[in-house]
């Protein structure tokens, strides 16, 4: 049975302290990439752009795994291939749910995008495995345009400014989803109050400061730099924006973001 996903699940996944790879500001300096393991997935080809069809659907489906753990098979009903756990990076990784986005139901399987190399990975997990919901909320991202947008309903109910990455270390286009959500322990540094890691990763650098280089949507101590390619591939808001995103319209994780070049 599909319900609407209650956004009261994303408020309940804030932790006091977690930083997100590849965020920081441009005067740290950039590690040198190192080779990454890639699980055995069935993989999308990357794009800049989300197709035309990934973007006029109103309303999104979100999978909640039952478990902190599930396995992925690259058919449906197939061997395991790989297996995912709910994010790790905060103080109480049992409060943060393991969700994904769903690109297609079939009958006893489902087909999830993977929070996994290379970006737009997706494999299929038992329809027993997860609890089905609905949201109709979106994020789109234009990278050219700096700006970002949420939509309802398939309607545009707010456009912020934002920065990107910067050209050697760019935010990559493509769908992905909101997989959690950072409370910094200090609300005016450099990821400002909030912060939501993305299901996607840098296509430049494969660790950053001791992490996989997620890319992450989070607030800033540089109000300046917004409009601008200043980032090592996250996208920057104005603190009052990224609190809009959370408080205003509690976004649920595993929302769908599309980021078009």
């Amino acid at each position: 049975m599909r319900v609407r996903f209650v956004a009261a699940v994303a408020a309940a996944c804030l932790a006091a302290t977690a930083v997100l790879a590849g965020c920081t500001s441009t005067e740290e300096p950039s590690p040198s990439p190192t080779p990454t393991p890639t699980p055995t997935v069935t993989a999308a080809s990357p794009s800049a752009e989300p197709s035309p069809t990934q973007t006029q659907s109103v309303d999104s489906t979100i999978a909640m795994s039952r478990t902190k753990e599930i396995a992925v098979s690259e058919t449906p009903g197939g061997p395991t291939s790989t297996t995912i756990k709910a994010a790790d990076v905060l103080t109480v990784p049992d409060e943060t749910p393991l969700v994904f986005l769903v690109k297609e139901i079939q009958d006893d399987a489902v087909e999830v995008y993977l929070p996994v190399r290379p970006n737009g990975s997706t494999g299929w997990v038992e329809r027993s495995a997860v609890d089905l919901y609905s949201t109709n909320f979106a994020i789109d991202v234009y990278l050219a345009d700096h700006e970002l947008t949420v939509s309802q309903d398939g309607v545009v109910v707010a456009t912020y400014p934002i920065g990107t990455g910067q050209d050697e270390l760019p935010t990559p286009g493509g769908v992905y989803f909101l997989r959690e959500l950072l409370a910094p322990p200090n609300p005016n540094g450099p990821y400002g109050p909030y912060a939501y890691g993305l299901s996607g990763f840098s296509p430049v650098l494969d660790n950053f400061k001791g992490g996989d280089a997620v890319i992450g949507i989070h607030g800033t101590n540089q109000p300046e730099s917004i409009g601008g390619n200043v980032s090592h591939g996250c996208i920057r808001m104005n603190n009052d924006d990224i609190t809009a995103l959370v408080q205003t319209w509690q976004l649920p994780l595993g929302a769908p973001v599309y980021i078009h070049a």
